[in-house]
């Protein structure tokens, strides 16, 4: 049976932060906030999940880097899939269905949704512990002319722990921009200072945001003293170099032909895979989801004989000091990954909102930082919701044939100027 809670989500953390980012002149008052209930949901298992967001990130990362091979690239799937999940809960029909087939998601309103994505929110949650600051959270912003359905917020405020605010996305959509920008912001410490450009949100209703923070340091630090500069080959063909971090004992396993190392962060309860793809790989190389899963249980438990991964082996590593900051906009991949109908006039947002809704932008940016003491990184998603009509194709009038054409004015009628085509081609 379901025990219903008044959600308290992130109000008193969204407020606090916008009133923390807008110490200056350009300050903004925090948004009116609105909650749905949130249920609590029977134990679920977050793991499924976790493999649906992987494979996600995974198709998402390899359509990307054939879109621009030459180019670093960072993405946070688990705030990918949050902002888009959140979507998805309102989504019926063929855009359900295609939604899903993409996320990796059981079909809407199947069976433990709602919990397993509870589970899930939970579970990303509680990595936050000894060694690691990690602060995930989701928010709704809606325009106050846009419905929204009660069983939609109480859904997101289950599987998101997501809360809603009040913003003047039509009538101001610089202003509601600014306030979005605010929020995340402060919920990635700084690292992401402007998710949303001025002008990006004209004819957005409704924005759906995820914000992630991580810092995150190493089990066992490299020692400063032991980083070198090396030669790195680009995926250009050049010579690059860089500065390398020496040293360690790391898990290492095989599969077919990619090597991985683990790289755990102090607590356990978090860890770097690194890949190195076959060598000789060219192009955009990319695990296929099973290889990753073999190389993943390669590193945390020795495997049977003839199993997909070789046993682990313990290894010293040479790995680059990065700094990687990127912002993207997202809807074309996801269009060419079949989500396609999503971002047009034939959407069905009809669970989010009886206001006919597609998806009008979806904008990530993420930063990466991994050096000796250990790695911070933040990301923020936004998926933009605009009121769309069913548009009914008037019949059609081809003038494929001799006609003529008037020029009057419109009060009296006279004719300004009368014409007759006979053959447009000639002058």
């Amino acid at each position: 049976m379901h025990v219903k809670n008044e959600l308290r989500v992130a109000a008193g953390a969204v407020v606090a932060a916008l009133l923390i980012a807008g110490c200056g002149s350009g300050t903004v008052a925090p948004p009116v906030m609105a909650h749905g209930v949130a249920l609590r949901e029977p134990l679920a298992d977050p793991r499924p999940y976790g493999a649906a967001d992987t494979a996600f990130g995974l198709d998402v990362l390899n359509a990307w880097c054939r879109a621009d091979p030459r180019a670093n690239l960072v993405l946070s799937p688990s705030s990918l899939a949050s902002g888009l999940g959140m979507a998805y809960l309102g989504a019926r029909g063929s855009t359900a269905q295609a939604m899903a087939r993409v996320l990796d998601l059981p079909a809407t309103g199947g069976p433990g949704l709602q919990a397993g994505l509870q589970a899930r929110s939970a579970a990303l949650r509680g990595l936050d512990g000894p060694g690691v600051t990690l602060a995930a959270s989701d928010q709704v912003w809606a325009d106050p002319t846009l419905k929204t359905r009660r069983s939609y917020l109480n859904a997101v405020a289950t599987g998101y722990d997501a809360g809603v605010a009040q913003v003047p996305l039509l009538s101001s959509p610089d202003r509601a921009a600014q306030e979005i920008n605010q929020a995340i912001a402060a919920a990635t410490r700084g690292q992401i200072p402007q998710l949303l450009s001025p002008t990006s949100l004209n004819g957005i209703a409704l924005v759906l945001t995820d914000a992630l923070y991580l810092r995150a340091a190493w089990a066992t630090p490299f020692q400063a003293s032991q980083t070198a500069p090396g030669s790195f080959t680009t995926a250009a063909g050049q010579q690059a170099t860089v500065s390398f971090m020496n040293g360690g004992q790391y898990r290492s396993a095989r599969a077919a032909g990619w090597t991985a190392v683990r790289l755990p962060y102090r607590g356990g309860k978090l860890a770097m895979v690194a890949l190195l793809p076959p060598s000789g790989a060219g192009g955009c190389a990319t695990p296929a989801a099973s290889t990753l899963g073999a190389l993943t249980a390669g590193l945390t438990a020795r495997l049977a004989a003839g199993s997909a991964a070789g046993p682990a082996q313990t290894r010293s590593v040479s790995l680059p000091r990065v700094n990687l900051g990127v912002q993207v906009s997202l809807e074309g991949l996801l269009s060419e990954l079949g989500m396609g109908v999503a971002f047009t006039a034939s959407a069905d947002f009809a669970g989010l909102s009886p206001q006919p809704l597609s998806i009008g932008l979806v904008q990530q940016a993420a930063t990466l930082q991994v050096g000796e003491q250990g790695t911070v990184a933040a990301a923020a998603t936004a998926v933009g919701m605009q009121p769309t009509a069913v548009r009914v194709q008037p019949p059609q009038v081809v003038f494929n044939r001799p006609y003529l054409m008037l020029v009057t004015a419109s009060a009296t009628g006279e004719p300004l100027f009368m014409a007759r085509v006979a053959n447009p081609a000639a002058h």
